[in-house]
């Protein structure tokens, strides 16, 4: 079966002075179901360009293990959660949040910028980029609430109030402080009193 995709401009330009060629996320896709791609490599698409994530550290993967069991048991009735999944933004941007909560009723299929109501990223490596490029991708597709945790020192920057340039509202928060989502209460959580082990 054939599929037409749309054609689009290069979206930078190599070292070399030569366009780059930019991806859909319907052609990732096309891929990883040909084999050229391996399902689970670690990668996201931003504006078109295939994007390597770092891989994760120790740090990460004990605070996403605490984070996934606390939330599991305390997430209300309306919410759902997905870890780690292909969280589509358009046609040619895809990332890989650690947490994205969004209304049960609409479902997986109904998860987009405007169904999204907390994005989660839990960083080691990446920190840099969690606050700064991957922060201003979001707040510019319109997503309402990101919270970047560094994994080492379980220090917090919520986002809120997202705008083309950024996100209007930051505030920094210490392990022994509560994590409150707009979204629900319910979700609160206090880094320093999980498990981590």
């Amino acid at each position: 079966m054939s599929v037409n995709l749309p054609v689009l401009e290069p979206t930078t330009t190599a070292a070399e002075g030569l366009p780059r060629r930019r991806f859909t996320v319907a052609e990732l896709e096309q891929m990883v179901a040909a084999g050229i791609l391996h399902e689970d490599e670690r990668i996201e698409l931003i504006g078109g360009e295939i994007v390597p994530m770092s891989p994760k550290g120790r740090h990460h993967e004990i605070l996403k293990i605490a984070l996934n069991v606390y939330w599991a048991r305390v997430l209300p009735p309306d919410l759902m959660f997905a870890t780690e999944t292909t969280f589509r933004l358009s046609e040619d941007t895809y990332l890989e949040p650690d947490f994205v909560f969004y209304p049960r009723a609409r479902g997986w299929d109904g998860l987009n910028p405007e169904t999204a109501r907390l994005v989660v990223e839990i960083a080691d490596s990446s920190l840099g980029y969690d606050l700064g490029r991957k922060a201003r991708l979001y707040a510019g597709f319109g997503i309402a609430e990101l919270w970047v945790i560094d994994a080492v020192k379980l220090e917090t920057r919520i986002h809120r109030d997202p705008g083309p340039d950024g996100y209007r509202s930051l505030d920094d928060l210490a392990p022994s402080q509560p994590l409150m989502p707009g979204v629900t209460s319910a979700l609160a959580v206090t880094l320093a009193a999980l498990e981590l082990r």
